[in-house]
Protein backbone atom coordinates (compact mmCIF):
# COMPACT_ATOMS: atom_id res chain seq x y z
CA UNK A 1 0.00 0.00 0.00
CA UNK A 2 2.28 2.75 -1.10
CA UNK A 3 3.74 4.90 -4.29
CA UNK A 4 6.93 5.01 -5.69
CA UNK A 5 7.93 7.50 -3.15
CA UNK A 6 6.98 5.14 -0.30
CA UNK A 7 8.53 2.87 -1.80
CA UNK A 8 11.94 5.01 -1.31
CA UNK A 9 11.46 5.48 1.80
CA UNK A 10 11.52 2.10 2.96
CA UNK A 11 14.93 1.32 0.98
CA UNK A 12 16.11 4.22 3.07
CA UNK A 13 15.58 2.35 6.58
CA UNK A 14 18.11 1.03 8.09
CA UNK A 15 16.27 0.17 11.91
CA UNK A 16 12.97 -1.11 12.37
CA UNK A 17 11.84 -0.59 16.43
CA UNK A 18 8.75 -3.40 16.20
CA UNK A 19 6.20 -3.27 18.55
CA UNK A 20 5.43 -7.20 19.80
CA UNK A 21 1.56 -8.13 20.62
CA UNK A 22 -0.60 -7.72 17.30
CA UNK A 23 3.09 -6.94 15.12
CA UNK A 24 5.10 -10.01 14.91
CA UNK A 25 3.38 -12.04 17.10
CA UNK A 26 -0.42 -12.72 18.39
CA UNK A 27 0.24 -14.07 22.21
CA UNK A 28 2.16 -17.37 21.35
CA UNK A 29 1.67 -17.50 17.66
CA UNK A 30 3.75 -15.78 15.39
CA UNK A 31 1.96 -13.35 12.70
CA UNK A 32 2.30 -15.21 9.39
CA UNK A 33 5.47 -14.05 7.35
CA UNK A 34 6.89 -12.43 10.48
CA UNK A 35 9.61 -14.67 10.76
CA UNK A 36 10.50 -14.41 7.13
CA UNK A 37 10.55 -10.63 7.25
CA UNK A 38 12.91 -10.76 10.69
CA UNK A 39 15.19 -12.73 8.80
CA UNK A 40 14.92 -10.51 5.72
CA UNK A 41 15.53 -7.43 7.76
CA UNK A 42 18.99 -9.12 9.06
CA UNK A 43 19.74 -10.33 5.06
CA UNK A 44 19.14 -6.95 3.90
CA UNK A 45 22.13 -5.52 6.09
CA UNK A 46 19.79 -3.61 8.17
CA UNK A 47 18.48 -4.06 11.59
CA UNK A 48 15.39 -4.84 14.04
CA UNK A 49 14.59 -3.72 17.74
CA UNK A 50 11.58 -4.93 19.64
CA UNK A 51 9.98 -2.04 21.28
CA UNK A 52 7.27 -2.63 23.90
CA UNK A 53 5.42 0.04 26.36
CA UNK A 54 4.58 -3.61 28.44
CA UNK A 55 6.00 -2.77 31.89
CA UNK A 56 4.64 -5.72 33.28
CA UNK A 57 7.77 -8.08 32.08
CA UNK A 58 11.19 -7.09 31.95
CA UNK A 59 13.53 -8.00 28.66
CA UNK A 60 14.44 -11.30 29.97
CA UNK A 61 11.11 -12.40 30.11
CA UNK A 62 10.84 -11.26 26.20
CA UNK A 63 14.19 -12.85 25.46
CA UNK A 64 12.34 -16.40 27.25
CA UNK A 65 9.24 -15.93 25.71
CA UNK A 66 10.69 -15.36 21.80
CA UNK A 67 13.00 -18.49 22.69
CA UNK A 68 10.01 -20.76 23.18
CA UNK A 69 8.69 -19.65 19.75
CA UNK A 70 11.92 -20.28 18.36
CA UNK A 71 13.51 -17.24 17.67
CA UNK A 72 16.70 -16.55 19.63
CA UNK A 73 17.50 -13.05 20.44
CA UNK A 74 19.77 -10.92 23.33
CA UNK A 75 18.72 -9.14 25.15
CA UNK A 76 19.73 -5.62 23.24
CA UNK A 77 17.14 -6.58 21.28
CA UNK A 78 14.62 -6.03 23.72
CA UNK A 79 13.45 -2.19 24.69
CA UNK A 80 10.83 -1.73 26.90
CA UNK A 81 9.21 1.90 28.33
CA UNK A 82 10.73 0.40 31.85
CA UNK A 83 14.64 0.51 30.45
CA UNK A 84 13.58 3.94 29.21
CA UNK A 85 12.23 4.83 32.75
CA UNK A 86 14.90 3.70 34.52
CA UNK A 87 17.49 5.81 31.86
CA UNK A 88 15.28 8.84 33.07
CA UNK A 89 15.80 8.75 36.91
CA UNK A 90 19.52 7.65 36.58
CA UNK A 91 19.99 11.34 34.44
CA UNK A 92 16.91 13.36 35.77
CA UNK A 93 16.87 11.74 39.67
CA UNK A 94 20.19 10.54 40.45
CA UNK A 95 20.40 8.91 43.86
CA UNK A 96 16.62 9.38 44.67
CA UNK A 97 14.11 7.47 46.58
CA UNK A 98 11.36 6.30 44.21
CA UNK A 99 8.15 4.29 45.63
CA UNK A 100 7.87 2.37 42.08
CA UNK A 101 3.91 1.11 41.81
CA UNK A 102 4.59 -1.86 39.76
CA UNK A 103 5.09 -6.24 39.91
CA UNK A 104 8.20 -7.93 41.30
CA UNK A 105 9.59 -8.13 38.07
CA UNK A 106 9.74 -4.02 37.63
CA UNK A 107 10.72 -3.81 40.98
CA UNK A 108 13.77 -6.59 40.52
CA UNK A 109 14.30 -4.86 37.10
CA UNK A 110 14.78 -1.24 39.06
CA UNK A 111 16.71 -2.02 41.88
CA UNK A 112 19.41 -4.04 39.48
CA UNK A 113 19.41 -0.13 37.50
CA UNK A 114 20.43 0.91 41.31
CA UNK A 115 17.12 2.86 41.51
CA UNK A 116 16.48 2.95 45.30
CA UNK A 117 13.32 1.97 46.02
CA UNK A 118 11.22 2.62 49.34
CA UNK A 119 7.97 0.28 48.83
CA UNK A 120 8.57 -2.06 51.63
CA UNK A 121 8.98 0.93 54.50
CA UNK A 122 6.28 2.69 53.21
CA UNK A 123 3.80 -0.87 52.61
CA UNK A 124 4.95 -1.85 56.14
CA UNK A 125 4.06 1.26 57.52
CA UNK A 126 0.78 1.49 55.93
CA UNK A 127 -0.57 -1.90 56.18
CA UNK A 128 0.37 -1.40 60.39
CA UNK A 129 -1.21 1.75 61.40
CA UNK A 130 -4.31 1.64 58.68
CA UNK A 131 -4.09 4.96 57.77
CA UNK A 132 -2.40 7.77 55.34
CA UNK A 133 1.41 7.77 55.08
CA UNK A 134 2.99 10.26 57.83
CA UNK A 135 4.27 13.29 56.41
CA UNK A 136 7.64 11.53 58.47
CA UNK A 137 7.26 8.55 55.55
CA UNK A 138 6.51 10.50 52.70
CA UNK A 139 9.92 12.28 52.83
CA UNK A 140 11.21 8.62 52.79
CA UNK A 141 9.98 9.22 48.91
CA UNK A 142 11.23 11.55 46.65
CA UNK A 143 9.11 10.97 43.16
CA UNK A 144 6.57 8.34 42.47
CA UNK A 145 6.46 6.07 39.09
CA UNK A 146 3.83 4.26 38.03
CA UNK A 147 3.92 1.07 36.26
CA UNK A 148 1.81 -1.60 34.54
CA UNK A 149 1.12 -3.47 37.92
CA UNK A 150 -0.41 -6.59 37.54
CA UNK A 151 -0.02 -7.25 41.46
CA UNK A 152 -1.86 -4.51 42.05
CA UNK A 153 -3.93 -4.31 45.53
CA UNK A 154 -5.70 -1.32 47.67
CA UNK A 155 -3.22 -0.97 50.21
CA UNK A 156 -0.50 0.03 47.38
CA UNK A 157 -3.23 2.61 45.62
CA UNK A 158 -3.54 4.45 48.90
CA UNK A 159 -0.29 4.57 49.19
CA UNK A 160 0.73 6.18 45.90
CA UNK A 161 -2.34 7.75 45.80
CA UNK A 162 -1.19 9.68 49.22
CA UNK A 163 2.19 10.33 47.89
CA UNK A 164 0.95 12.02 44.40
CA UNK A 165 -1.70 13.77 46.33
CA UNK A 166 1.30 15.79 48.30
CA UNK A 167 3.03 16.87 45.47
CA UNK A 168 5.95 14.44 44.90
CA UNK A 169 6.62 14.12 41.22
CA UNK A 170 4.78 11.74 39.24
CA UNK A 171 6.16 9.75 36.56
CA UNK A 172 4.95 7.30 34.38
CA UNK A 173 6.03 4.39 32.50
CA UNK A 174 3.62 4.28 29.39
CA UNK A 175 -0.01 5.33 28.55
CA UNK A 176 -1.65 2.22 27.48
CA UNK A 177 -4.94 2.32 28.87
CA UNK A 178 -5.49 -1.33 28.15
CA UNK A 179 -3.42 -4.26 27.27
CA UNK A 180 -4.13 -7.02 24.99
CA UNK A 181 -4.36 -11.06 25.62
CA UNK A 182 -5.10 -13.78 23.79
CA UNK A 183 -8.73 -13.51 25.31
CA UNK A 184 -9.35 -9.87 24.81
CA UNK A 185 -7.96 -6.96 26.87
CA UNK A 186 -6.96 -6.19 30.91
CA UNK A 187 -6.37 -2.61 32.51
CA UNK A 188 -3.24 -1.11 31.62
CA UNK A 189 -1.37 1.26 32.92
CA UNK A 190 -3.92 4.13 31.94
CA UNK A 191 -6.46 2.51 33.43
CA UNK A 192 -4.20 3.33 36.69
CA UNK A 193 -4.22 6.89 35.81
CA UNK A 194 -7.43 7.20 35.81
CA UNK A 195 -8.14 6.07 39.49
CA UNK A 196 -5.23 7.84 40.64
CA UNK A 197 -6.60 11.16 38.39
CA UNK A 198 -10.30 10.47 40.18
CA UNK A 199 -8.61 10.43 44.27
CA UNK A 200 -6.05 12.74 43.61
CA UNK A 201 -7.03 15.43 40.40
CA UNK A 202 -3.55 14.91 39.10
CA UNK A 203 -2.33 13.23 36.42
CA UNK A 204 1.43 12.09 34.94
CA UNK A 205 4.13 15.05 35.21
CA UNK A 206 5.68 12.75 32.43
CA UNK A 207 4.89 9.60 30.30
CA UNK A 208 7.96 7.60 29.23
CA UNK A 209 6.33 5.33 27.04
CA UNK A 210 5.08 5.57 23.41
CA UNK A 211 3.90 7.99 21.74
CA UNK A 212 6.04 10.25 23.81
CA UNK A 213 9.88 11.40 23.22
CA UNK A 214 11.50 10.14 26.01
CA UNK A 215 11.18 5.86 25.06
CA UNK A 216 12.50 6.85 20.98
CA UNK A 217 15.55 8.91 22.56
CA UNK A 218 16.27 5.80 24.64
CA UNK A 219 15.69 3.70 21.83
CA UNK A 220 17.91 5.96 19.38
CA UNK A 221 20.87 6.13 21.96
CA UNK A 222 20.67 2.36 22.40
CA UNK A 223 21.01 1.54 18.93
CA UNK A 224 23.18 4.31 17.52
CA UNK A 225 20.92 5.73 14.70
CA UNK A 226 19.69 8.78 13.28
CA UNK A 227 15.93 9.31 13.56
CA UNK A 228 16.17 9.87 9.42
CA UNK A 229 17.01 6.33 9.41
CA UNK A 230 14.70 4.76 11.97
CA UNK A 231 11.18 3.59 11.31
CA UNK A 232 8.70 2.53 14.15
CA UNK A 233 6.39 0.05 12.98
CA UNK A 234 3.18 -1.25 15.03
CA UNK A 235 -0.53 -2.21 15.31
CA UNK A 236 -2.02 0.78 16.71
CA UNK A 237 -1.75 4.38 15.40
CA UNK A 238 -2.18 6.45 18.79
CA UNK A 239 0.99 4.55 20.35
CA UNK A 240 3.27 2.87 17.63
CA UNK A 241 2.78 5.11 14.38
CA UNK A 242 2.77 8.44 16.22
CA UNK A 243 5.90 7.70 18.20
CA UNK A 244 7.22 7.82 14.66
CA UNK A 245 5.63 10.46 13.32
CA UNK A 246 5.67 12.96 16.18
CA UNK A 247 9.18 12.10 16.90
CA UNK A 248 10.88 12.96 13.24
CA UNK A 249 10.90 9.43 12.26
CA UNK A 250 8.75 6.85 9.87
CA UNK A 251 5.97 5.41 10.90
CA UNK A 252 4.51 2.39 9.77
CA UNK A 253 1.27 0.86 9.91
CA UNK A 254 0.67 -2.54 9.68
CA UNK A 255 -2.85 -4.15 9.99
CA UNK A 256 -2.63 -7.57 11.48
CA UNK A 257 -3.55 -6.18 14.86
CA UNK A 258 -5.89 -3.34 16.24
CA UNK A 259 -6.20 -0.84 14.09
CA UNK A 260 -8.37 -0.87 10.67
CA UNK A 261 -8.13 1.32 7.31
CA UNK A 262 -11.45 3.01 8.89
CA UNK A 263 -9.61 3.77 12.05
CA UNK A 264 -7.35 5.87 9.77
CA UNK A 265 -9.85 7.49 8.11
CA UNK A 266 -11.03 9.32 10.83
CA UNK A 267 -7.41 9.39 12.96
CA UNK A 268 -4.98 12.60 13.79
CA UNK A 269 -1.94 10.30 13.35
CA UNK A 270 -1.30 9.59 9.91
CA UNK A 271 0.98 6.71 8.67
CA UNK A 272 3.87 7.00 6.57
CA UNK A 273 2.80 3.83 5.02
CA UNK A 274 0.58 1.28 5.52
CA UNK A 275 0.46 -2.59 4.92
CA UNK A 276 -1.45 -5.91 5.82
CA UNK A 277 1.42 -6.87 7.95
CA UNK A 278 5.20 -6.79 8.48
CA UNK A 279 5.65 -9.75 5.59
CA UNK A 280 4.50 -7.18 2.84
CA UNK A 281 7.58 -4.97 3.35
CA UNK A 282 10.13 -7.67 2.22
CA UNK A 283 9.73 -7.28 -1.56
CA UNK A 284 11.28 -3.53 -0.87
CA UNK A 285 14.08 -4.16 1.63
Amino acid sequence: MFDNQEKYLIQNIKLFALDMDGTVYLGTQWIDGARDFLDAVERSGREYVFLTNNSSKDPLSYVDKLAKMGLNVGREKIITSGDATIEVLQREFPGKRVYLLGNDLLKKQFADAGIVLVNEELEQHYAKDGNIVSDMEKKTADAVVVGFDTSLDYLKMCVVCDLIRDGLPYISTHPDFNCPTETGFIPDAGSIHAFIEASTGRRPDRIIGKPYADIMEHMLGRTGFDRSQAAMVGDRLYTDVAAGVNNGMCGILVLSGEATMDDVAVSDVKPDMIFDSVADMIPYL
